[in-house]
């Protein structure tokens, strides 16, 4: 099948025939619009069908863990949230704040807002911490400056003269998850935060997330370690062949050792 990641087609289209056109985003508790919504929406790598009908919102503030096993669709929903070009969204509505974020392209779904940290971190090569910093800030909207963020990883400010790529994996995402908040963000991604590193380094990147928490940034965590996703989430969302099969509390999964084992093998 033909990519077709274009905004005219992605309302309808004959392969969706009987399925439930785009809805605008759901009423949330006290009456008011999720601050984020996603519905219905099916993404695609060439023809490899792999997000099918996902739906689900994000209330201002909250923590959601998207869980699952692995090849379940988490990170290609992430990814098509986004906006990046892979997965190719073809049909289905993302809203943030209000605005349509299907209508758009990554660049200007950053610029709304959209703050995507990548599995595999994208340092950019040659240039310091510093520098991978203050690129992030050539464009507007400016979020954190650079100062505010040393102070949540103190490791950054002592090695802001060092190349990127040199640093150690967990340093590596303490620069990219830095990076990602010197922009304005209104809904932070995390994809695989702990991927790769050693005990000792996930504890400290938890205690980061959980100051962020605190804060009270609107969060999507990707994560496979998903006890340690589950205890910084408010909600939990299950997806099992690219579709959601839970959406409920995090607590409820903890406590709830079948449907671990079902989804999660854990």
């Amino acid at each position: 099948m033909e990519a077709q990641n274009n905004p005219e087609n992605l309302l309808g289209g004959d392969q969706f025939d009987g399925v439930a056109p785009g809805m605008k985003p759901k009423m949330a508790e006290g009456g008011q619009r999720a601050f984020f919504s996603c519905w219905d929406i099916h993404a695609y790598y060439g023809e490899s069908y792999i997000v099918q009908g996902v739906s689900f919102d994000v209330r201002e503030g909250e923590i959601v863990a998207l869980l699952g096993r692995n090849g379940a669709g988490k990170t290609s929903t992430l990814r098509a949230i986004a906006r990046v070009d892979d997965p190719a969204l073809h049909h289905g509505e993302i809203w943030l704040d209000h605005q349509p974020l299907h209508t758009m392209r990554s660049h200007q779904a950053s610029q709304l807002g959209i703050g995507l940290v990548p599995e595999d971190r994208r340092i950019i090569q040659g240039l310091t911490v510093e520098e991978n910093l203050k690129l992030a800030q050539i464009a507007p909207p400016v979020g954190w400056s650079i100062e505010r963020i040393y102070d949540l990883f103190p490791r950054l400010g002592e090695r802001r003269t060092q190349e990127g790529t040199t640093l150690s994996g967990g340093e590596q995402q303490m620069l990219s998850i830095g990076r990602t908040l010197a922009r304005d963000v209104k809904l932070l991604l995390l994809d695989e935060p702990y991927e790769g590193l050693a005990p000792v380094i996930v504890q400290e990147i938890e205690k980061t997330l959980e100051q962020i928490k605190i804060l009270g940034m609107t969060t999507i965590i990707v994560e496979q370690n998903a006890i340690a996703a589950l205890h910084l989430a408010d909600r939990a969302i299950i997806l099992d062949m690219g579709q959601v099969v839970f959406d409920g509390k995090a607590q409820e999964v903890l406590d709830n050792a079948d449907l671990r084992q079902q989804y999660l093998a854990i």
